[in-house]
């Protein structure tokens, strides 16, 4: 028991470390570099938002449709950030910390426009003629240095099949259990822990149904699957607001006022200080849209499009949606039933209240029986949808490191890390996907910065020229099917490609 005490308390350290100020600089400053570059392409939501619904040429590039890749990174994006993700920053960094995450919402739709750009420019084609795309492919054929590209590339891959089986696992199906079992009537610890285990069993089965098809069945739920459940969700959101009409003007209020001065809120019963605010805004706010992240990228690189601002356009709308709007509805949500009901004041005080999934579960009651309904449902399906995009993410690694042969290895494992999930701790598994969203994050910001100049030229053109129906016409390049990643990567590379 003391070591499992010991490292825990590491695994703290390490994400208190890694997400000191120099990665909230890092984030923050891409984010807004990215802005900067793109001519604050934010502005161009309404167009974006259009071109996700609308259907592309047969002839364009690509595996599956703009809106089907959009769907799946949504379905990776919208789950327990949201709903236990935006009441964790709450807790630990008082209301401010939604503030933040808002922000990262607005200044990380440039990046992650950016880092789909690069994603879809430098995409490959494998021997069958699926694409593949991402980070790793960005910087081994964008950098003018391939030997610091490739090594790079190969960090990134590691960090993302890793940082699958935390955030896109483990810390989905914990936090389901959670609110499930919440609602289950139990006596013992152990009626406790066998609900834990029948619910990761459901769920292994559920997802593994699913990923064993791969990126394309993936996105065949997804486009069936998130909208209904974003709609759910934020419906029941908006009635709880409504229910708390006379409290949401203080609760705006609050909400900027902690985020720049950082007093106490709610008697000490959430965190405070603006460090505190900054600190877990920004850490919600990532895991919530992924923006900087690369995740997101790995599947846009399917999509069939026409040029690479169509689909970056397409994918900038998945953080619009996820932090700008469902984010920011949920913290009003959670705030406002704060100050409507003391009582959760108190719980939190005297520790009826510890975790953010009771929290959330508590502010959903207030809608008697359709309250916890509508929250039960939308924790299984954020959390279900979730898992079956971050195993895509997964698959893209995995594909870049070791090829097919390594897929199906991988799927099991994620697997295993469902089912953990359910029965391991929560604080623990949130920690370590803290650190390798952080380690995923430096290689992708390194990719964005260095390729600033290509993203804003292709901008230029694209999207403030009027060209977003031109078609991009340099072919992709194919990699080898040879069982050595080393010669297959030789062997495209020595094809000089212009599209370097």
């Amino acid at each position: 028991m003391d070591f499992v005490t010991a490292f825990s308390d590491a695994i703290s350290a390490i994400d208190s470390f890694v997400w000191g100020w120099a990665m909230i600089v890092l984030l923050l400053g891409t984010h807004i570099y990215s802005t900067i570059r793109t001519r604050f392409i934010q502005r161009k939501i309404v167009t974006a938002v259009e071109l996700s619904v609308s259907k592309e040429d047969d002839q364009a590039a690509g595996d599956v449709s703009q809106f089907g890749a959009l769907t799946a990174a949504l379905a990776a994006t919208i789950g327990t950030g949201n709903i236990v993700g935006v009441a964790t920053g709450l807790l630990a960094g008082g209301p401010g910390a939604i503030f933040w995450m808002w922000i990262t919402g607005v200044f990380g739709m440039a990046t992650k426009y950016s880092e789909t750009y690069i994603s879809v420019k430098y995409r490959v084609k494998d021997a069958n003629g699926e694409m593949l795309g991402g980070a790793m492919y960005a910087l081994e054929r964008g950098l003018r240095n391939k030997r610091i590209g490739h090594i790079l590339g190969v960090l990134f891959a590691v960090f993302a099949f890793i940082a699958s089986f935390g955030i896109g696992a483990s810390v989905q199906s914990n936090a389901l259990a959670g609110v499930i079992t919440a609602y289950v009537p139990t006596e013992s610890g152990a009626q406790i822990a066998a609900a834990n285990a029948m619910i990761g069993v459901f769920l292994v089965i559920l997802v593994g149904v699913v990923i064993i098809g791969g990126i394309k069945s993936v996105t065949r739920v997804s486009e069936r699957l998130v909208p209904v459940m974003a709609a759910l969700y934020a419906a029941g959101c908006l009635v709880i607001i409504w229910m708390n009409g006379a409290y949401v003007g203080e609760a705006l209020s609050l909400i900027v006022t902690c985020a720049f001065t950082g007093h106490a809120a709610f008697g000490g019963a959430v965190g405070s200080g603006i460090a505190l605010a900054l600190q877990y805004g920004f850490k919600r706010g990532l895991f919530s849209n992924e923006s900087g992240l690369g995740s997101a990228p790995l599947v846009a690189a399917n999509a069939t499009t026409k040029n690479p601002a169509r689909q970056a356009l397409v994918s900038m709308t998945g953080t619009f949606w996820d932090t700008v709007v469902i984010c920011a509805i949920t913290g009003i949500m959670l705030v406002s039933t704060m100050l409507a009901n003391p009582a959760i004041e108190q719980g939190i005080l005297s520790g009826d209240i510890t975790a953010a999934a009771q929290l959330t579960t508590t502010a959903f009651d207030s809608i008697p029986v359709l309250g916890p309904l509508v929250l039960g449902v939308g924790m299984v399906l954020f959390t279900y949808s979730t898992m079956l995009g971050w195993s895509a993410y997964g698959n893209r690694a995995i594909m870049y490191l070791f090829g097919k042969k390594g897929i199906r290895p991988y799927q099991v494992v994620f697997l295993l890390f469902v089912f953990w999930g359910c029965i391991g701790g929560g604080e623990l598994v949130w920690n370590i996907s803290d650190i390798t969203n952080a380690l995923m994050a430096v290689p992708n910001c390194i990719a964005v910065l260095a390729l600033g100049g290509v993203i804003a030229a292709g901008t230029k053109h694209y999207v403030y020229q009027s060209h977003l129906d031109e078609a991009d016409e340099t072919s992709i390049p194919q990699l080898a099917d040879k069982p050595n990643k080393a010669e297959a990567m030789t062997d495209y590379e020595a094809r000089k490609h212009p599209r370097r």
